[in-house]
């Protein structure tokens, strides 16, 4: 903020007279050369004085106006070095913070001025260094010395309130003197010199309700018990004002925004004493009829209010319940409303705070009553019955027509119109009885049957004539009464066991009967054999007098052999009115039993399976399953045995006459390994057999008859070649032959091998019918053993 010149005048005036005072000490920066001296003896006796100049600069710190405005720029103070005789030959130079921008400095006076105008809120003091030079030989005259200038204060800063404005609340009613608020202002001028930012607070609005304290800034309230109903909302505002609030002085203002909270000091009250409400009779209980308000001027749960019926009759009739969120008092039905009965009811109804102050109790009661008077209001209504469900009775045996009795319903309204009635169509009553449309008989219109269905529900209906859509309802239930007209029949469904080992007279079997009738004392059943007939010779009959009766034995020992199954007719008979009889066959099966009688062993094998529960139909379903197993398995072992192996399984499965001997030893003998001649065909054997021992019939031809096979051969007569071809013919038309590869081996074999015989002609335990011989008579082509082999597959 920039101060008026005028302002500045005295200011200026005082600074000038306090230069010219002490200009020189506190302003001027200035080098005293103190001279010490110093005197040294000479050898000639005399003494040397030493003058030893200590330069140094003596200097106070500098002073400037903030905000100078003036035309010329501002005066600060004066450099002066001792060294200077005043003849221009010392130099001076400025350096530092704002040197040669906003200090400036005379070189050969040494004074400095400000150039610009300076804020000390932006930078309260500067640091320059100052150094005196010899212009002839530009040495230092003095060492550099460092000096401050402070920016001198002035009031151009007013106060302020950074965080205004502000908001506050205080409870309504409160005590004088209160406090509401406490605000701060800032000034930004220097608090250390004069009383530029000295504030003082004042009140300029929201007097007389509040008032500040003018050092601290706290604001109270200025009157008791002020209302919140009355008013609410306050503005007021606050002044800070510097210079101790003298005049010249400069101010800031901020607005506080003050709220009386709301206290619990208004009663409710209703807005009149007397209310009317209009309620149809037809209103539904439990329904609400009408609603009711008392008003309360204070707020949230100061101003809750709970209703209640405080009259008996009011309270008999109608309930009120409180809905807080509209604070009205919900008036609904507790019981139906009758015109006819009573036409006006009268409600006291209070009304009365929930939270509720002490300190304002002098203020009265915080509750209020009113009173609300209920006009019935009359309606056509339904016909209604004389009760409120019917209970009737009809004997099973009723004629068609027969009355079972009667529903009664009347107009309720004051005209009283004629009632109409009808059953209920969507029940299942309307087949067996009906209603008398004027009169509301019922009557039978089917048959009945106790057994089948003993009791009948059904829905009368009454209507008015005027109005048939005015509709009424009663249920009424009808007893169909039992007469005796179900004979007794005897509780079994079961075959009677008779023991083979029985004696004379002995219990087998005790019977009891049922009956479909409802006695109303209790069944009495009765027992006996049938009469006209001829006496049974093998069992007896005797009725217990309880409802059960015994079969027994006449004689001894029954066979199962002899006759399985006997025939019992028995009579029992009810102790209705009229009295009812029937005959049943009991079925009595003679068994072997184990010792006692107690565990019977005979049991029709199919009634042991439908025991168990399974049909006749399940029965043959499971005899059918097991004939198809067993047939199945059957065809199985058939193709089994009927299936040839294959003549090669596989390429390593080659099975040949080889023997293996598993152990050290056992020779050619050992030949149970495999036995070759399980693989023959015995048939084929026979049919197709060649002597393997029998030479060739063309060698035989040759010989000529009378040499025979007893006689060597000539050698030169054998044709071995065509001797192998035979033999080869031989194996291949062999059938009987294994169908594997085998060794074919000719029993031709000559003398003198160097490695002896290997044939088996000669083993040991080996007999053979055919002597052979003659072979060495057939020459040297022959001394040697003849092997082929051939695959025979």
């Amino acid at each position: 903020m920039r101060i008026p010149t005028t302002f500045f005048c005295p200011i200026l005036v005082c600074f000038g007279f306090f230069q010219r005072c002490y200009g020189a000490g506190h302003h001027v920066l200035a080098a005293k050369v103190p001279i010490a001296k110093n005197q040294t003896k000479l050898a000639n006796g005399e003494t040397e004085v030493h003058h030893r100049p200590k330069r140094g600069w003596i200097w106070n710190q500098f002073f400037v106006l903030e905000e100078h405005i003036g035309p010329d720029a501002q005066y600060v103070g004066k450099l002066h070095s001792n060294s200077d005789k005043g003849d221009g030959s010392v130099r001076y130079i400025l350096s530092g913070e704002g040197a040669g921008s906003i200090f400036i400095i005379n070189e050969v006076t040494g004074d400095i001025h400000a150039t610009e105008s300076l804020d000390r809120e932006r930078k309260a003091h500067y640091v320059l260094h100052a150094q005196a030079f010899d212009r002839n030989t530009e040495k230092p005259l003095e060492p550099m010395s460092e000096f401050i200038i402070k920016v001198q204060d002035i009031n151009d800063n007013a106060p302020t309130f950074p965080d205004g404005p502000f908001v506050a609340a205080v409870p309504e009613m409160s005590a004088l003197g209160t406090s509401v608020y406490q605000v701060t202002a800032t000034d930004a001028d220097d608090p250390t010199y004069g009383n530029s930012a000295r504030v003082v607070y004042s009140i300029l609005q929201g007097q007389p309700y509040f008032s500040v304290d003018p050092k601290t800034g706290v604001i109270r309230t200025a009157l008791a018990n002020m209302d919140r109903e009355a008013r609410e909302h306050y503005a007021v505002v606050i002044q800070a004002k510097d210079m101790a609030g003298q005049v010249g002085g400069l101010s800031g203002s901020t607005t506080i925004n003050i709220t009386l909270t709301d206290v619990n000091d208004n009663p409710p009250k209703f807005q009149q004493k007397n209310y009317q409400l209009y309620v149809p009779e037809s209103a539904q209980v439990g329904k609400p009829v009408g609603k009711i308000k008392a008003n309360d001027e204070d707020l949230g749960i100061n101003a809750e209010i709970k209703y209640s019926l405080i009259n008996p009759e009011g309270a008999a009739m109608f309930s009120i319940a409180t809905d807080w969120d509209t604070r009205e008092g919900i008036i609904s039905l507790k019981k139906p409303l009758n015109y006819e009965r009573k036409k006006t009811y009268t409600l006291q109804i209070e009304g009365v705070n929930t939270h509720v102050e002490p300190r304002f109790s002098y203020l009265g009661p915080f509750k209020d009553t009113a009173t609300l008077k209920i006009t019935v209001g009359d309606v056509d209504e339904a016909p209604v019955f004389s009760m409120d469900y019917y209970i009737m009775d009809v004997y099973e045996n009723a004629q068609i027509g027969t009355e079972v009795g009667a529903v009664t319903a009347r107009d309720p309204d004051s005209k009283n119109s004629p009632v109409r009635y009808f059953i209920d169509r969507g029940e299942h009553g309307e087949k067996y009885f009906n209603v008398d449309m004027d009169s509301g008989v019922i009557k039978i219109t089917q048959s009945l049957d106790r057994e089948d269905i003993p009791w009948h529900n059904i829905t009368v209906m009454a209507s008015e004539v005027d109005n048939p859509s005015l509709v009424s309802r009663v249920p009424v239930t009808v007893q169909v009464l039992d007469v005796n007209d179900n004979p007794p029949e005897i509780n079994t469904d079961e075959e009677v066991i008779v023991c083979e080992s029985l004696r004379p007279g002995q219990v087998i079997q005790t019977i009891t009967a049922v009956d479909k009738d409802d006695f109303a004392n209790g069944q009495r059943f009765s027992f006996s054999l049938p009469s006209g007939i001829p006496v049974n010779p093998n069992f007896t009959l005797k009725d217990n007098k309880d409802n059960t009766a015994s079969i027994s034995t006449r004689r001894r020992r029954f066979s199962q052999l002899v006759q399985e199954l006997y025939e019992l007719p028995v009579v029992v008979w009810d102790g209705g009115e009229p009295e009812l009889s029937s005959t049943s066959t009991l079925t009595l099966r003679v068994c072997p039993c184990q010792r006692g009688g107690r565990l019977q062993t005979c049991q029709d094998k199919m009634g042991l399976l439908s025991s168990a529960g399974l049909s006749t139909g399940a029965l043959i379903a499971i005899l059918l399953c097991i004939v198809i197993l067993l047939a199945i398995v059957v065809l199985f072992i058939t193709l089994r045995r009927s299936k040839k192996e294959p003549l090669v399984i596989s390429e390593e499965d080659i099975r040949e006459n080889v023997v293996t001997y598993d152990d050290e030893g056992g020779g050619e003998e050992d030949t149970e390994a495999f036995d070759i001649i399980a693989l023959r065909n015995p048939a084929a054997a026979e049919e197709l057999k060649f002597r393997r021992d029998v030479r060739p019939e063309r060698a035989r031809q040759r010989n000529g008859p009378k040499r025979g096979y007893d006689s060597p051969p000539e050698p030169d007569q054998v044709d071995v070649q065509e001797f192998i071809k035979q033999r080869l013919v031989e194996a291949d038309m062999d059938t009987s032959g294994p169908p594997y590869d085998s060794l074919q081996t000719y029993a031709f074999e000559g003398q003198g091998s160097p490695t002896g015989s290997i044939s088996s002609l000669d083993s040991p335990g080996t007999h053979s019918e055919q002597d052979y011989n003659y072979l060495d008579d057939w020459g040297p082509e022959f001394e040697k053993l003849i092997v082929y082999s051939r695959d025979t597959l």
